[in-house]
């Protein structure tokens, strides 16, 4: 080996500059399992790794046990449950000692509200109203026909005979109204005996969350995160001191901002952020981009967090050919092809679903904006009906491509869905000249609509749409098009391309906390595609066998067993946890999908059948035909997986390794993706590593890729960020089963080629024949097996040992 994980020159002394972002590895942090201490702790091992840079969830203060910590409830202090401030400085300390730094994920657009007495901003809003220091924080409509009275609606209520249960709670400090665990302030001077009558006389008033009243903006759809008015100077001043103090005092060395796309003026906040952290700082944004959508080249961001790439990286290893068999399955058991057409006819009628139902206190709001707005230009409120307002605003945000069209590189976007709206609905002509009339003011109509145009989106294709097809389950990802049956090789090529010159620094991801399936369990299910007949047979002789309640469900639900069951000889009963990860998802799948059952009204009995049928696969014949199968194809799923962690890892941009995903990983959506990481275990496997591993369970073979990556990207970074990107092409029969890159310096011969091999249910019987890459000049060795090759190489030879290479002249 060239390098090993116990060289000398793995532990350096202390380095006083910023050290330069390479790679990420990101660390869920939380109270109950992984502190600043424990990341200190961890901090050698990957070092060792490679890794240049530790990537922490949000490390504010958060809600008492909250597992992500996106549940802020004090933008200005560092969480105590995970070490405080001097536990973070401790950490900086660490890594910055090792030669490494830390990228911090930043929460601009909420915070937790679920619990008042934990938000002291939110708890002094509830008790003093529009007079509370802090009722400008939020972005809280107090007007009389708000819907609550002109007061601040809680939509807290689960059924009408709430109210009823409403005491008042004298055990603390303070007297307190209670229902349930929840306590909410009583304001000076309206204290009493009567429970309900003090309620009344509060700046608040509870709801049932099922009456569609909400005064106050949330996150998306949740109502336990209530968003901030960061376009307010003082707003952003008070959230950021933290943030300014850490630059200041050069602890960290980069943000990622977790969804920017909530903000009321995402570009103005993008640039004074960019001018609190400094131009050399990475910024990246959590920006789910739409089909065609550009990331707007004048913001002053380094790039997203990567869910583009993931598609592109999993999108070139589908193959095509499964197409046709895949697309007739889904017609059989869904009665659609989740196809391209599917995925446009459904996207309309789900954003229209959404927006009706979901998003009813967003949408009023908007329109009541929209009245306003066109009323100073002129417009007569009376004269065009709520009703039909709120339809032609509704059908607009369900025409929208991208999640909000205010950006500079998206003029005219909008232009363009009125335009066809107006042409589809020669009806909806005088409601939408006044959504025209407003949003030409660019006021705060203009604000809402981009607003709510990106909730629509999330809930809408995120959120439902992606749990409702089932063609190939593993295209259905954040930033995703399952439309699209994969990505060309082509593709892939000039998407690479264009990033290593134009977003260098940007992130490339195969996993987050967010992806609704961890990348080897969509690798291996990415493998139905090249066995797709044998697939669709199978999957109806196995409802034939095993009935399910629901066949659409059960067409995606089998799909997600696939990927996560195990192929190692043991019974899925006999997995710890397996049946209740599995039954977890299961909820969680029906109930987005919205079609049998909801979050919104549950349909227990629909859910205790699907529940038994889960049950009937695991434990009968049909877990058991899985079981073959998945063993069957187990060592093309882990080619996959070795494939696109190796394109990932020396393609352009700052590769993220998602905690835990150095060796083979399950994960389901969250927080089934949240779950704790043995890093004991992939420390003592990391240095007991001696040679090239063999292609098993254990997953030795992937870590050996993954350090073997990082330790190039730290010898020759130049050939990375800010370094040329070449498409390599085999030729002969099967050069379309390769895809390959070179990289290297500007201005230089190529250093390093990365070449992976895809679609290998094929090879395993016909095998490479006469396929060849001709190397570039030079001498090179694959640091992944010692083997050394020049000139022209016969690709099976060049995958003798393992299914990808990494050669270096």
């Amino acid at each position: 080996m060239t390098d090993t994980p116990s060289s000398p020159h793995h532990r350096t002394g202390p380095i006083l500059r910023r050290p330069p972002v390479r790679s990420t590895y990101r660390l869920q942090l939380r109270p109950d399992a992984l502190t600043f201490a424990d990341a200190r702790a961890i901090a050698e091992y990957l070092q060792q790794l490679g890794v240049s840079h530790l990537y922490l969830s949000p490390i504010m203060t958060a809600m008492p046990g909250s597992a992500h910590g996106y549940d802020v409830t004090d933008p200005t202090t560092v969480s105590a449950a995970l070490g405080g401030p001097s536990g973070l400085k401790a950490l900086a300390d660490e890594v910055r000692g090792r030669g490494m730094g830390l990228i911090v994920d930043l929460v601009p657009n909420h915070v937790g509200v679920g619990d008042p007495r934990r938000n002291p901003w939110w708890w002094d809003v509830l008790r003093n109203g529009k007079k509370s220091a802090f009722a400008h924080f939020f972005d809280i409509d107090w007007s009389p026909a708000n819907g609550a009275g002109g007061r601040l609606a809680l939509p807290v209520l689960q059924s009408e005979n709430d109210p009823a249960a409403l005491t008042v709670d004298r055990s603390g400090p303070e007297p307190v109204l209670a229902l349930r665990d929840l306590r909410f302030p009583i304001a000076p001077g309206t204290d009493g005996e009567n429970a309900l009558r003090i309620h009344d006389r509060q700046h608040y008033r509870l709801v049932s969350w099922k009456a569609g009243i909400g005064t106050y903006r949330r996150f998306l759809a949740v109502s336990e995160l209530a968003a901030l008015r960061q376009e307010d100077p003082a707003v952003f001043e008070i959230t950021h001191r933290e943030l300014a103090a850490w630059c200041e005092h050069d602890l960290i060395d980069g943000v990622r901002v977790d969804h920017p796309d909530g903000l009321s003026r995402p570009v103005a906040y993008l640039a004074a952020l960019r001018r609190l952290i400094g131009p050399q700082r990475l910024l990246l944004v959590e920006k789910v981009l739409g089909r065609h959508e550009p990331l707007d080249p004048t913001l002053p961001v380094d790039g997203t967090v990567g869910y583009e790439a993931l598609a592109q990286i999993g999108g070139v290893l589908v193959d095509p050919a499964g197409e046709p068999a895949l697309t007739e399955l889904s017609h059989r058991l869904l009665g659609h092809g989740s196809d391209a057409e599917w995925m446009a006819d459904t996207e309309h009628r789900i954003r229209r679903a959404v927006a009706e139902r979901l998003l009813v206190p967003e949408v009023r709001r908007l329109v009541a904006a929209v009245k306003r707005d066109a009323a100073v230009n002129g417009f007569d409120s009376a004269a065009i009906s709520d009703m039909a307002l709120t339809n032609a605003t509704i059908e607009v945000l369900s025409h929208m491509p991208v999640y909000r069209t205010d950006y500079p590189a998206l003029a005219g976007v909008l232009t363009e869905v009125v335009a066809e709206v107006q042409r589809r609905h020669r009806e909806l002509t005088a409601p939408l000249s006044v959504l025209v009339r407003a949003l030409a003011a660019g006021g705060e109509a203009a604000r809402r609509m981009h607003q709510v145009g990106g909730a629509v989106a999330a809930k809408a294709i995120d959120d439902t749409m992606f749990y409702q097809a089932a063609r190939l389950v593993s295209l259905q990802e954040m930033g995703g098009d399952p439309g699209r049956f994969g990505r060309s090789v082509l593709e892939f090529h000039l998407a690479n391309a264009e990033r290593a010159m134009r977003r260098p620094m940007t992130m490339t991801t195969l996993s987050t906390h967010d992806t609704k399936r961890g990348e080897d369990v969509r690798a291996r299910i990415s493998v139905l595609s090249q066995v797709a007949e044998n697939w669709a047979r199978s999957v109806t002789a196995w409802l034939e066998l095993t009935p399910a309640p629901d066949g659409p469900t059960a067409a995606f639900l089998l799909q997600n067993m696939f990927g996560i069951w195990p192929v190692d000889g043991t019974r899925p009963a006999a997995v710890p946890q397996l049946r209740e990860r599995l039954h977890l998802f299961t909820e969680k799948a029906v109930r987005e999908a919205g079609l049998r059952s909801s979050w919104e009204e549950p349909d227990s009995e629909f859910e205790s059948e699907i529940h038994r049928w889960v049950d009937a696969v695991v434990d009968g014949p049909v877990g058991l035909e899985l079981s073959e199968l998945a063993t069957h194809l187990a060592p093309h799923a882990r080619s996959d997986s070795l494939a696109q962690k190796l394109l990932q890892l020396c393609g352009p941009g700052i590769p993220d390794v998602y905690q835990g995903c150095e060796l083979w990983e399950d994960a389901l959506v969250d927080p089934d993706n949240r779950r704790p990481v043995d890093f004991g275990h992939r420390l003592a496997m990391l240095q007991s590593l001696t040679g090239t591993p063999e292609l098993e369970s254990t997953g030795a073979a992937k870590m050996w890729i993954v350090a073997y990556a990082l330790w190039l990207r730290r010898e020759r970074p130049d050939c990375f960020v800010g370094g040329t990107y070449t498409p390599l092409f085999a030729g002969g029969e099967r050069s379309d089963h390769m895809v390959g890159y070179a990289r290297g310096r500007a201005g230089e011969p190529p250093q390093v080629i990365v070449a992976a091999t895809r679609h290998s249910v094929a090879l395993a019987e016909a095998g490479w024949s006469d396929t060849v890459l001709d190397l570039p000049s030079g001498t090179w060795t694959d640091r992944l097996t010692g083997h050394t090759f020049t000139g022209r190489v016969r690709l099976e030879k060049l995958f003798a040992r393992l299914p990808v290479a990494l050669l270096v002249r």
